[in-house]
C-alpha cells in the first residue's frame, strides 16, 4: 500500500488548518472525500484538492511533498502512525500529539509541540516561540512524550512544561524552561537571559554554565551523578545527541526559590 501523499501544487496564498489531515482524521474517508476537506481560513475557503495533489492510499503513513511556513497545525492530537513534512510548518505543529511520530524536515513556527501527551515530533530545522508551551489561559504546556528540535528554538522553550523530554540542539531564545512544573529541557548550544524563570520542578540540562541567571537560583555544588548518566545514555541511545552532554561532574543550580522551587539547572563544566 502506498504512502498518502499530499504533493503542494503552489504556495498557499492564505493560512491553511492541516489538523484534520491526520491517520485518524482521514481513516475511512475516500479520495474525493479528502480533496473536499477545507483548509483554507478565509472567505476563500480553500479545500485540499486546491492545494495538494493527493496519491497513495496509506491514512497511517502520511508525507506532504513540499511545505510552507503557512501549514498550522500540522498533526494535531495525533495518536498513531506516522506524518513526514518535507519542508516547513507553520504554527502549533504536532499540538496534543497522544502517539506516533511526526518529522518536519524543514522549521516549524510558534508553540511547535504544544501540550503534547506522547508521541516523537522531531523538526530538522529551527522552531518559534514557545516550543512545548501552552496557548493563552491553558495551565500547562508539554504533558509528555519527545520534542527534538535540530537547530534552534526561540523564546520560552519548554514553558510551563510539566512532563517529557525536549531536546534544542543549537540553543534557544530567552526564559528556556519558564514557569516548568516538572519534566526534561535539554538545551546544546547555549540559552539566552533568565533560563528556569519561576520554575517550580524539573531539570533544565546545559552543555554550559547559563550566563544571566536569575539571582534567585543558587549554587548546589557538586550533585548526585546517577541522573546526569542515565540521562546522558538515553540522548545518546535515542539518537539524540552523539555524546553524553553532562559528563561525569557537572554543576548544578537549584530553584527558582522565588516561588519556592526544588527544579534544578544542571551543565557540563
Amino acid at each position: 500500500m502506498k504512502l498518502l501523499t499530499f504533493t503542494l501544487r503552489e504556495t498557499p496564498p492564505e493560512r491553511l488548518d492541516l489538523s484534520q489531515l491526520t491517520p485518524e482524521g482521514l481513516a475511512g474517508l475516500s479520495a474525493k472525500e479528502i480533496s473536499e476537506i477545507r483548509l483554507g481560513m478565509s472567505k476563500r475557503g480553500l479545500k485540499v484538492g486546491d492545494i495538494f495533489r493527493v496519491s497513495g492510499s496509506d491514512v497511517k503513513n502520511i508525507v506532504f511533498e513540499g511545505g510552507s511556513s503557512r501549514f498550522d497545525g500540522v498533526g494535531t492530537e495525533m495518536g498513531e502512525g506516522s506524518i513526514r513534512v518535507a519542508g516547513d510548518v507553520g504554527a502549533q505543529a504536532g499540538r496534543k500529539m497522544r502517539g506516533g511520530q511526526l518529522l518536519v524536515e524543514g522549521s516549524a513556527g510558534p508553540h511547535a509541540g504544544s501540550c503534547m501527551r506522547k508521541g516523537r515530533l522531531e523538526v530538522l530545522g529551527d522552531a518559534g516561540d514557545h516550543l512545548g508551551g501552552p496557548l493563552a489561559g491553558e495551565l500547562a504546556g508539554m504533558n509528555g512524550g519527545v520534542l527534538i528540535v535540530r537547530g534552534r528554538a526561540g523564546d520560552y522553550a519548554g514553558d510551563r512544561m510539566r512532563r517529557g523530554v525536549a531536546a534544542v540542539l543549537k540553543g534557544c531564545g530567552d526564559y528556556a524552561g519558564a514557569r516548568m512544573i516538572a519534566g526534561t529541557l535539554a538545551v546544546t548550544g547555549g540559552v539566552g537571559r533568565v533560563p528556569g524563570y519561576l520554575m517550580r520542578r524539573g531539570s533544565i540540562l546545559l552543555d554550559r554554565m547559563p550566563e544571566k541567571l536569575s539571582p534567585s537560583f543558587v549554587e548546589c555544588g557538586a550533585p548526585d551523578s546517577v541522573f546526569a548518566a542515565v540521562f546522558d545514555r538515553y540522548l545518546v541511545a535515542e539518537g539524540i545527541l552523539k555524546r553524553p552532554l553532562l559528563g561525569s561532574a557537572p554543576g548544578k543550580f537549584g530553584g527558582d526559590n522565588a516561588v519556592a522551587g526544588t527544579g534544578e539547572i544542571l551543565f557540563r563544566r
